[in-house]
């Protein structure tokens, strides 16, 4: 018998389209009046079998065969039955199947019976995603409309009329155009036409309005079978339509969220992932969306906004997403990036001080409610035709970065509130990845500021060089690395020349290059030589590493560099350098021949080998051009350094161009190739102090040092024009020459340069540094460097062969201001000074004057 079981227990239900299922029509009697190829390929009978006889006669087991009567009568009640049975396949086997039984009426209120068959016994578990077959099984209502092979309608169930609203007699014996024209019936009558022709079972998709939601369209797919009666011509067509709306809608949900996951997390820039949201809910969830973001979010600065908030001013957002049906997004006020106002109570404020979503399914435009008080929205809404709404926050880490506003205009239907939950999955995907990218934009802003800090904002060449620099990071998003430069002025006009290369890149590359610059100059302020630098470097450098080495982190430190330091001094026109592991710099004389000297390579710097570094020392033609660089600038994957450093010389022997347009040709070496590392290119060109801005004399190493070195010095300030400059000068120079006889013994030098600043040095052999004292009320002594500090912008001392200098600048203004400021008379009349050795007296037995560079 049949089974009155809605479902086999253990069986999964062979969920297939019913364009694949078994269609049969019955008489009220039970009789078979109409078959399908479909029917014929599941039980092998074809229509000449079986229309004219009792469908359980020739389809069930005799034993298994109810009484027609009952069975009839059942259906009768029920309008119809559904559930599963056993049918017998002509070869005898038995068919798990899914059976539906549909009454249909026609004129007169004659009944017939549409019976639908799926075989069940051979299904996968792939087999259950398929919107009608779910449909069928789960007794979906089904419109059902059979019509004769002119596609005039013969029968029809009650159901179609809730699908189009044309009642059964408007219905009976008309075609589907005469009752509802348009193009998708037509389209759908093409369709039935080809059926009847022979052609295959199809399935169609069509949409209209239920007269119970008029607003909204719906769409229906139709299955069209082709009857045929015992001789196998045709009897009629056959049309099921299940409305498959809800379940298209939770489809294109379900794709909103797929395609959600995969495009919202695919960007970490903030606006692109704003705009992201924006188009993947138009039109899908929405006709009109826009985002709107706290103003710190697209740059990752300033403190998140919590929910609650109750200050008196609101957080400022601004629009960062926008999508429409209508092309320009005519709805918005607002465009990109513009700061979007709120008005004190509407949607948005009860959004932010609770944190839930707001939901309006018909937007309450009446007098007196908040769109009153925000008439650029008002004139939105009523222009577009806005009805319904959501505003859903955008929360991450219980912090609100923004809210999304959705609005219906062309479709009619209000928001409900399973739109509100596929909106809140949505934007809680898009949050995920703001936050991302909002983390990112924080670290990223951070490590460019570092960058920028870190490396020189301007280079200063003063009197010694002409300067221009360039950076090319390899990671181009980033904009961070571990390569540096940096140009040191230095005593006596002199000027110090660096390039280094940390080992990696990123922030913590960049990190460490901060330090071992900060390193660099302070070395380099101790006015040490190029090898007795790089030595304290290298020692700096390993203790940096076993720092690091005792804090293990997530991510490993850089470790390890090159560097290359150069002194150029202006007046010797002398070049001292040095290098750790560093390509040796590009030197151009001013006729454009290119050399790179053969310096000592030495060891890269924390390599800990204890192998000393060494320096050369060359005479440089004035107008020579230094090229000091990295190795991203002359090494790629495809070219070995010896062809970058040829094409680097190449594009830097014109010395007839600016070094800006040097440095521009020399970073094009490899045009075209991504730099593989960090590229730095620092050019200097050099300049030579004259003679007339230079002066030295050789002091007897007695008391009357002092007194010669004042009249040298006050004779030299006026042949300059410094007159201002003397009262200062002179105690200056008459302070350390007294400590070089006092303190030290053979030959002592004075030399005065005017550049920048007015440079007094004074040379002896002694190999002890002068240490600044802070003398006592009844000290003698101690008070000679005191009174240098304050008549100098600055002070200082260096080592040399045979010995040291001891310099002071002083700023080229006059300084008898200064000097009175300190309660120092004038100097007109020579008097003792403290700490000198001798009153000074007008004569200048013994001096040896001279012109020109000093001995050191």
């Amino acid at each position: 018998m049949i089974s009155t079981d809605k479902v086999i227990p253990g069986k999964q239900p062979n969920l297939r389209e019913p364009s694949e299922s078994a269609i049969a029509m019955l008489d009220e009697l039970g009789t078979v009046v109409g078959w399908t190829r479909a029917a014929e390929r599941l039980v092998g009978h074809s229509a000449g079998d079986v229309v004219g006889r009792s469908a359980s006669v020739v389809l069930l087991y005799p034993e298994e065969a109810p009484t027609t009567a009952e069975f009839v009568e059942q259906c009768h009640a029920q309008h119809g039955w559904w559930g599963t049975t056993t049918l017998r396949h002509r070869d005898g086997h038995r068919l798990d199947v899914s059976l539906r039984v549909s009454m249909l009426c026609g004129q007169g209120g004659s009944v017939r019976w549409l019976v639908s068959v799926t075989d069940i016994g051979e299904v996968s578990g792939e087999a259950t995603n398929g919107l009608l077959r779910e449909s069928l099984l789960a007794r979906v209502p089904m419109g059902i409309v059979v019509g004769d092979p002119q596609l005039r309608c013969a029968w029809v169930n009650d159901t179609m009329e809730s699908h189009d609203g044309i009642s059964r007699d408007r219905r009976l014996g008309r075609r589907f155009t005469d009752v509802l024209p348009g193009v998708e019936t037509e389209a759908l009558a093409s369709a039935m036409r080809q059926v009847v022709q022979g052609g295959p079972t199809e399935v169609h998709d069509y949409r209209t309005r239920l007269p119970s939601s008029p607003y909204r369209e719906h769409t229906f797919a139709a299955s069209i079978f082709c009857l045929q009666d015992a001789g196998g011509l045709v009897l009629g067509v056959c049309v099921i339509s299940v409305d498959v709306t809800e379940s298209r809608r939770a489809r294109d949900r379900l794709a909103i969220l797929s395609e959600g996951s995969i495009r919202l997390g695919s960007s970490l820039d903030v606006m692109q992932t704003s705009q992201d949201l924006a188009d993947l809910a138009v039109p899908l969830l929405a006709d009109y969306v826009a985002v709107d973001l706290e103003q710190s979010v697209p740059g990752g600065e300033g403190p998140p906004v919590h929910i609650g908030f109750t200050g008196e001013r609101l957080p400022v957002f601004r629009r960062t997403g926008l999508a429409s049906i209508h092309h320009g997004v005519p709805e918005s006020p607002w465009v990109h990036g513009e700061v979007v106002p709120w008005p004190p109570a509407s949607p948005f404020t009860d959004v932010l001080s609770s944190g839930r979503p707001h939901l309006e399914p018909v937007l309450d435009t009446a007098p007196g409610t908040w769109i009153d008080r925000d008439p650029a929205r008002a004139q939105k809404i009523h222009e577009n035709g806005m009805h319904s709404l959501m505003v859903i926050p955008i929360l991450a880490r219980r912090a609100l970065l923004g809210m999304v506003l959705f609005i219906r205009t062309a479709d009619q239907g209000p928001f409900q509130e399973v739109d509100v939950l596929l909106a809140e999955e949505l934007v809680s995907r898009a949050a995920l990845a703001l936050d991302n990218a909002r983390q990112y934009a924080r670290e990223h802003a951070a490590a460019l500021a570092l960058q920028r800090n870190l490396l020189p904002h301007r280079l200063k060449g003063g009197a010694a060089v002409e300067t221009a620099s360039r950076y090319l990071p390899a990671d181009i998003d980033h904009g961070v690395g571990g390569d540096w430069f940096d140009v040191i002025p230095l005593s006596g006009a002199r000027v110090a020349l660096v390039v280094g290369d940390v080992v990696g890149h990123g922030i913590n590359a960049a990190a460490t290059m901060g330090r071992l610059r900060t390193a660099v100059r302070t070395l380099a302020g101790m006015e040490l030589p190029p090898d007795e630098l790089l030595t304290h470097l290298d020692d700096t450098v390993q203790r940096l590493a076993e720092e690091d080495s005792d804090a293990p982190e997530q991510y490993p430190r850089a470790v390890g560099a090159t560097c290359l330091y150069a002194v150029y001094d202006p007046v010797t026109r002398r070049c001292t350098m040095a290098r750790a592991g560093h390509p040796p710099p590009a030197i151009i004389d001013p006729q454009g021949r290119v050399a790179f000297p053969d310096l000592p390579s030495g060891t890269p710097l924390g390599i800990g080998l204890g192998v000393p570094f060494e320096a050369v020392e060359l005479e440089l033609p004035e107008g020579s051009l230094l090229g000091l660089y990295t190795d991203g600038l002359i090494e790629t994957r495809d070219h070995d350094i010896d062809v970058g450093m040829q094409r680097l010389g190449t594009a830097l022997a014109q010395p007839s161009r600016s070094l800006e347009e040097l440095c521009s040709r020399a970073m094009e070496t490899f045009p075209g190739q991504a730099p593989s590392d960090d590229a730095t290119l620092l050019l200097v060109r050099t300049r030579t102090l004259s003679p007339t801005q230079v002066a030295s004399w050789v002091l007897p190493s007695d008391q009357t040092a002092a007194r010669i070195a004042r009249h040298m010095a006050a004779r030299q300030l006026t042949e300059w024009g410094l007159g201002g400059l003397e009262d200062a000068t002179k105690l200056i120079v008459s302070e350390l020459v007294t400590n070089a006889v006092r303190h030290g013994s053979g030959q002592i030098t004075l030399r005065l340069i005017r550049h920048q600043v007015l440079t007094c040095e004074v040379f002896d052999t002694s190999a002890c540094p002068p240490r600044l004292l802070s003398a006592r009320t009844h000290d003698e002594n101690g008070r000679g460097l005191c009174l240098v500090a304050q008549l100098s912008r600055r002070w200082g001392f260096r080592t040399v062969s045979g010995g040291k200098v001891v310099w002071a600048e002083e700023d080229l203004a006059p300084a008898s201001a200064h000097a009175k400021a300190l309660g120092i008379p004038p100097m007109a009349k020579e008097r003792p000074v403290l700490g000198s050795a001798s009153p000074a007296t007008p004569a200048d037995p013994g001096v040896v004057p001279g012109r020109g560079p000093a001995p050191w």
